[in-house]
């Protein structure tokens, strides 16, 4: 049995023994040991628990998924072993990140913090106790399970070689890729339109300090769609991750609860709640409010691109040079005007890669024009206006090695990890002892030296 690197590295590690999905299932069976694996037993709960999770997303039947999680659930067990004996660490920041991205996932499953917190019983700070011990444990999983393979690569020779294994029509198709220009232009400040952000953020406060819930408003009011959710809480963060106006604020609240002044930073404006703080790494909340872009501002600022355009088409100036004079993207002002693909560091975009304010307008240029000016977002959020030109259109191809040599590169070295972590696995299981209740032996996998 090929054992999938991409399922074993992207598991769904989730909280299983104490999952709400599983606490909701009456009556509660007696738990039994399923299996064993080195000194690390597994629950015949952890297992029913898990398949409810993966039954509920709509993954597989029954029968099979009891089968599959096991099996996950014992590989985990020997990289949880593999990892105490290499004494992997595991930074407070990473435990305290996945716990309330897990804990926000259950609320919004049952509605509110308050009913999780009445279904367990326990506030959502016992809750988090409780939780944290397993997350650390599994985020342990998942960097040995990284340690592994981190360090393959493949070499020019390796990745000819099984490019030219696959059969001609078993060679992966590759949609079409276009390579981006942009010239970027931030609107010039607005006072009025900032007073008017630090008025709204003023009247918020006021609301919190007479007795409303600052994670209610924040659901309400923020402007911070990543935090705005989970009632405006961050997760533990060092100085470092935080804008540096936003940390000094945060770092200098002192009770459980403080509400900040309004704090300015490059994303807008906060009013900020401490949550937590242990030692160099604070828990908060926050509201953010973005000052509203006037007309006057947008007109300018498009303006000012139609002039840097009728200088392009004049012959007058490159696009490459005038991005390197006028565009205020650094990333793409000093690597000839292309855009970057965040997702693969490249200058090649699949249509669906762009957001929807770039896909709008790429979808109908052709190559080598460039586009009227548009409104669109920067990756803070932050509103900014743009002109791009399709550089370069690759049509949708089946793939190889001139157009294609970094996909089908990765493909080559995810076939090496496989291979590699599949010869892990059979050392690790020779040596370690392994015991497996009976009532799983139909299980298929546990042939693959599984069973002594």
């Amino acid at each position: 049995m090929r054992i999938s690197l991409s399922r074993i590295l992207s598991l769904c590690l989730i909280l299983t023994a104490v999952s709400f999905v599983g606490r909701a299932q009456e009556p509660q069976m007696i738990d039994q040991i399923v299996s064993k694996v080195g000194d690390k037993i597994i629950l015949q709960s952890d297992i029913e628990n898990q398949v409810l999770q993966y039954m509920a997303q709509g993954y597989g039947n029954k029968s099979e998924m009891k089968c599959n999680v096991l099996s996950e659930l014992m590989v985990q067990k020997l990289l949880l072993t593999q990892a105490e004996l290499d004494s992997l660490e595991v930074g407070m920041n990473q435990i305290e990140s996945e716990l309330s991205r897990r804990l926000n996932y259950f609320i919004r499953q049952v509605g509110s913090q308050e009913k999780l917190e009445e279904f367990y019983n326990k506030s959502l700070i016992e809750i988090k106790e409780d939780f944290r011990p397993l997350i650390e444990e599994q985020i342990k999983t998942q960097m040995m399970q990284g340690n592994i393979v981190s360090s393959i690569d493949a070499s020019p020779k390796e990745v000819r070689k099984f490019y030219n294994d696959f059969e001609e029509d078993s060679i992966p198709l590759v949609n079409a890729q276009y390579e981006i220009k942009e010239i970027t232009l931030y609107p010039p400040k607005n006072e009025k339109a900032r007073n008017e952000s630090r008025e709204k953020l003023l009247e918020i406060r006021k609301r919190i300090i007479d007795g409303e819930r600052f994670s209610t408003l924040s659901v309400l009011y923020s402007e911070d769609p990543g935090s705005a959710r989970r009632g405006g809480e961050l997760g533990f963060r060092t100085r470092d991750e935080l804008d540096p106006a936003f940390a000094k604020a945060a770092f200098s609240l002192n009770d459980d609860g403080g509400i900040s002044r309004i704090v300015e930073s490059e994303y807008g404006f906060h009013i900020i709640q401490l949550i937590a703080r242990e030692g160099e790494q604070v828990n908060v909340r926050h509201i953010l409010i973005i000052p509203k872009l006037k007309t006057e501002q947008k007109v300018a600022t498009k303006n000012k691109l139609d002039t840097i355009v009728t200088e392009i088409n004049s012959n007058n100036l490159s696009f490459e040079n005038a991005a390197l004079k006028y565009s205020q993207d650094d990333q793409s002002r000093f690597n000839k005007a292309y855009m970057i693909n965040p997702a693969t560091t490249s200058t090649k975009f699949e249509l669906e890669n762009l957001i929807k304010q770039e896909y709008n307008v790429v979808k109908d240029l052709k190559e080598g024009e460039i586009s009227e000016p548009f409104e669109s977002v920067d990756s803070k959020g932050k509103a900014v206006f743009k002109v791009i030109k399709v550089s370069n259109i690759i049509e949708a191809h089946r793939a190889n090695l001139k157009e294609d040599y970094e996909l089908i590169k990765n493909m080559a070295i995810f076939e090496i990890q496989q291979e590699v972590f599949k010869k892990w696995l059979d050392e690790k299981k020779a040596k370690t002892y392994i015991y497996v209740d009976k009532s799983s032996h139909n299980c298929e996998f546990l042939e693959e030296g599984w069973l002594k």
